[in-house]
């Protein structure tokens, strides 16, 4: 009687099971992503610094309607980088070549930006020209609870005594939907000069954000570490490949290593900047292992892109196909900027 009693709970039981076993799982999807905004000044004077050439009497003609016209197409492209996936904007966005943090409360108060609610993360720097890099975060999806800055100290190949003023490394660990993620937000030095002649500087660059990555790893091995930026080198350089030791192949990676997906992406030609009739991969979003294993209870790398749509390219002339930049031959243009974003997808089992 209760063998009969049992096989009947079975069967009834086993349409359930059926069902339960062949229930799709659901995840959450959030973008991540980097953006040289080409010199996003505003069109007062800063005494302390050289910005005078964006100022309305400037070489520039910086006036304000200019100004107002690149924030709004700046806010046009920010709101819509990885929306086709997420249906938002980036949860985490790492920026470059911003002025001053008015000019990021400007941006995030664009009608195409303003529900997003984004908060910000800026340090001034001791760069000459007086950019700097910043975070800005969706304050419902993200939770900052540490922010530092990190000096760069390099000196002129030249003269050993003559320091060259560069950009601070913007270090912002927080809580991304309870999971605890550390950004690295980079504008490493320029090529001015030749790449040989400036790869030091990168180098240095690269060793200065090793540095802030081991510390991490001194406290968790297994820390989710997303380090981005405008890199000024390309992922098969020095600077990337030795000093960061960051894989081309996630297989390679090992405890407290890097993967870099941009790797291959430039590989097949893919770049986010163009010159002289070549593409650059400058622009890159590399992560740690923690974010590399298959366990979705916590967020993971997904994807990894290059936001160029069609309307960010240059539409006609010799620079066709080129980034639109904002500013050419001493005119604005009405264009974005002379790098295309970058941008990674994280996802997470939404249970």
């Amino acid at each position: 009687m209760k063998l009969k009693y049992l096989l009947s709970i079975t069967f009834l039981l086993c349409p359930l099971l059926v069902i339960f076993s062949q229930e799709k799982k659901t995840y959450k999807v959030n973008t991540i992503a980097f953006y040289n905004v080409e010199n996003l000044f505003d069109t007062e004077d800063d005494p302390i610094t050289y910005d005078d050439d964006r100022t309305p009497n400037g070489k520039d003609h910086w006036t304000e309607d200019i100004y107002k016209d690149k924030l709004k197409n700046m806010a046009k492209v920010i709101s819509e980088i990885g929306s086709e996936v997420t249906k938002n904007a980036p949860a985490i966005l790492g920026v470059a070549e911003i002025e001053n943090r008015k000019v990021l409360e400007d941006l995030a108060n664009e009608p195409a930006l303003l529900s997003k609610d984004y908060g910000i993360v800026q340090f001034d720097s001791p760069d000459r020209r007086g950019i700097d890099v910043a975070l800005l975060y969706q304050k419902a999806l993200f939770r900052p609870i540490n922010t530092s800055k990190h000096e760069l100290l390099i000196y002129n190949t030249n003269d050993a005594t003559k320091r060259v003023y560069t950009r601070d490394q913007l270090l912002v660990s927080g809580y991304l939907d309870g999971d605890l993620i550390h950004v690295i937000v980079n504008h490493w030095p320029s090529r001015s000069g030749g790449e040989a002649r400036s790869r030091r500087k990168r180098e240095k660059a690269a060793e200065l954000n090793k540095k802030i990555i081991d510390s991490l790893f001194d406290i968790d091995p297994y820390a989710k570490i997303i380090t981005m930026g405008d890199l000024n080198d390309d992922p098969d350089n020095s600077s990337v490949k030795k000093v960061l030791a960051a894989k081309a192949e996630k297989k390679d990676v090992k405890l407290k290593g890097l993967y870099n997906p941009m790797y291959n992406m430039s590989k097949k030609g893919i770049g986010s900047l163009a010159w002289r009739d070549s593409w650059n991969l400058f622009d890159q979003i590399i992560v740690s292992k923690g974010l590399l294993d298959k366990d979705y209870s916590s967020y993971k790398y997904y994807k990894a892109g290059v936001y160029n749509k069609n309307y960010l390219a240059n539409p006609r002339g010799r620079y066709k196909g080129y980034p639109y930049r904002s500013f050419a031959n001493g005119a604005y243009t009405g264009g974005y900027s002379d790098h295309f974003p970058v941008y990674i997808y994280l996802i997470k089992e939404d249970k």
